[in-house]
């Protein structure tokens, strides 16, 4: 016999929300672009070369490893819609060999995004070419040193795709006085077969609301892969930076196929410390606590993606001491857990970043 139940009633609020978000999301997208104001035409920007460039030495289950980082930025306007935008990885990840007295190893070279950018107007931004997937935040927002709070990367990094090559469209727009919604849809295909710009085929998307009264956003993301296993990734992130302590924290949650897992981090600026104020206020201290939960993975299909092989948990604690504008020293320490030993991670170094304008601004 079949269950009987009563369709749920939902307040009227709720049943209306869905139309109208879809309304504005469409008007918006086809509105078209503000006029600027007279002083904004008359500026011409210029390119600008900006970037990283670190030494972050370490020790993971007793073994140094020297990794050297450099990571340029280039940013190229050109007139008032377009913009060309890429970022390459320098890394090499030197170690000594049983009775050398030098560091050696590979350099690897990885090119993160080269792609076009056309504003369309305020609320919509049209991207070719190979972009950061828009999954989560930690890919997009957090990944370069100079930015993150702990330099090891969270265990579920690698879940889903860093990279696309494809298009993608993404904005925001307030939807209230409140709130505002943010949003990125993408599709990629598989890449040319060329080292260090690798990309599957897939689509995906990412949305979510940004509460400035709070200073909170809250968003999830999905990615379905449409290759091999044609896995299914989704995630849940939250960001929230309060206004009455200098506290950031940052999570994700992510699951799918080859793995899930969760990270939740959390950096407190000491510039309302009562004593030794003048160093206080350049010091960051950090903790994050995270777990790793195998997929339908093998353990060495998941390490050759990144991945921990088994189920691990991982706690890590560190400082950051700004020394100036742009220079930072860094260090950490970390234990991980997991059926396959546990170990210490080790973390220390300096990271700069620098900003070149290749070119002097002009007037129209």
């Amino acid at each position: 016999m079949p269950c009987q139940y009563e369709k749920p009633r939902f307040p009227r609020r709720w049943r209306t929300l869905l139309p109208r978000l879809v309304g504005l999301l469409l008007l918006q997208f086809f509105s078209p672009a503000r006029g600027h104001t007279q002083t904004a035409a008359q500026e011409k920007p210029v390119p600008i070369l900006s970037g990283t460039v670190g030494v972050l030495p370490g020790i993971t289950a007793g073994q140094t490893l020297l990794d050297v980082q450099f990571n340029p930025v280039l940013l190229v306007p050109l007139g008032e819609r377009w913009l060309l935008e890429s970022r390459g990885e320098f890394e090499g990840e030197f170690q000594r060999a049983p009775g050398a007295r030098s560091f050696g190893g590979p350099v690897n070279k990885h090119l993160d995004y080269l792609q076009a950018d056309y504003i369309a107007n305020p609320y919509l931004t049209v991207t070719a070419g190979r972009f950061l997937t828009p999954f989560g935040i930690f890919n997009e927002r957090l990944y370069p040193m100079w930015i993150r709070a702990l330099q090891p990367d969270p265990l579920i990094l690698r879940i889903a795709t860093a990279t696309s090559d494809g298009a993608m469209l993404r904005g925001g727009f307030p939807v209230s006085v409140r709130a505002t919604f943010n949003y990125a849809a993408y599709v990629s295909v598989p890449s040319v077969g060329l080292e260090g710009v690798e990309s599957e085929r897939h689509v995906g998307g990412r949305a979510g609301f940004f509460f400035p009264g709070p200073r909170l956003e809250v968003g999830g993301s999905w990615q379905k892969a449409l290759q091999d296993t044609r896995k299914n990734s989704v995630g849940l992130h939250v960001a929230w930076q309060p206004r009455e302590v200098p506290l950031s924290l940052h999570s994700e949650f992510v699951r799918s196929d080859q793995g899930s897992g969760y990270w939740i981090e959390g950096a407190y600026r000491l510039s309302q410390a009562r004593f030794w104020e003048k160093a206080m206020r350049r010091t960051e201290v950090v903790a994050r606590g995270q777990q790793y939960f195998g997929g339908n993975l093998g353990a060495d299909a998941a390490q050759s993606l990144g991945l921990p092989g088994v189920n691990t948990r991982e706690a890590d604690f560190g400082m950051n001491y700004f020394l100036k504008d742009g220079l930072k020293s860094v260090v950490s320490y970390g234990r991980q857990f997991s059926s396959a030993g546990n170990f210490n991670q080790w973390t220390f170094g300096i990271a700069y970043r620098f900003l070149i304008p290749l070119g002097r601004e002009s007037h129209q």
